[in-house]
């Protein structure tokens, strides 16, 4: 039997979860966890599971709490509406990210991943799993913004561009810049490479939103929504910048 755990706090995904779980026999649920400090309570009297089925965003906290306060050796399969913690999961022994609603092939296709991974399991550490997941490279779909006291989701393809400005990451739309968590090393990792691309420090740019590119003097890009400073294409970029504009 493979010991698993779910961390949910909301109770109808919960419910779905599990019935999708009855699916597979040979996973047992020994816990059911609703919040962080039930999380950090759980895992500190009790042993850890071989699986793990967490959401991220949690009432008070996110799940990523739990396992930097009690590190887990057991295998951690994220499911979550948002994806922009990709990157965050995948330090933290992740082996897969499902997004909201389930789909069942997903989370077969979950599952038959753990169960590829048991042989080894007493040998494979964190660094090994992040280097299988690295393999199946995910892409940023939607951004989870904040906005006062509210949250609002982005679509990646609503998004003309990433720019840095006083060390924050802005992603820009048609309606307005909008803060976020990231950098934009990070996001060159998650955002898809055919749509969008880093042109210099300062920007990531989608190449729906291209109006006009400039190549005298230098190579200047005007997008159909973006901050006032100019978008240049920096000298060392501008080959990888022609190719991947008709690639």
């Amino acid at each position: 039997m493979i010991n698993t755990v779910i961390i949910e706090d909301e109770k109808p995904a919960l419910r779905k979860l599990e019935r999708m779980l009855s699916n597979f026999p040979e996973i047992e649920i020994i816990g059911k966890i609703e919040s962080v400090e039930e999380g950090i309570a759980w895992f500190s009297e009790n042993e850890h599971p071989q699986l793990i089925f967490s959401d991220i965003v949690l009432g008070d906290g996110l799940s990523f709490d739990i396992f930097e306060k009690m590190p887990t050796k057991g295998f951690i399969i994220y499911t979550t509406a948002f994806d922009q913690y990709t990157l965050k999961a995948f330090k933290l022994n992740s082996i897969d990210y499902l997004l909201k609603p389930i789909l069942e092939e997903d989370l077969l296709g979950a599952v038959e991943k753990f169960k590829s991974f048991i042989p080894a399991s007493n040998t494979t550490g964190s660094e090994d799993i992040k280097q299988l997941i690295r393999k199946e490279k995910s892409t940023l779909s939607r951004v989870l913004v904040k906005i006062g006291y509210n949250l609002k989701i982005v679509q990646a393809q609503e998004i003309s561009c990433f720019f840095s400005e006083n060390k924050i990451v802005y992603l820009q739309t048609g309606e307005r810049a909008y803060p976020s968590d990231f950098t934009l090393d990070e996001l060159e990792d998650i955002l898809e490479e055919k749509k969008f691309f880093r042109v210099n420090r300062q920007f990531i740019i989608n190449s729906d939103y291209i109006k006009n590119i400039h190549t005298s003097p230098y190579y200047k890009v005007d997008m159909e929504f973006q901050p006032q400073e100019e978008i240049t294409v920096s000298r060392d970029r501008v080959k990888d910048f022609k190719e991947w504009l008709v690639g």
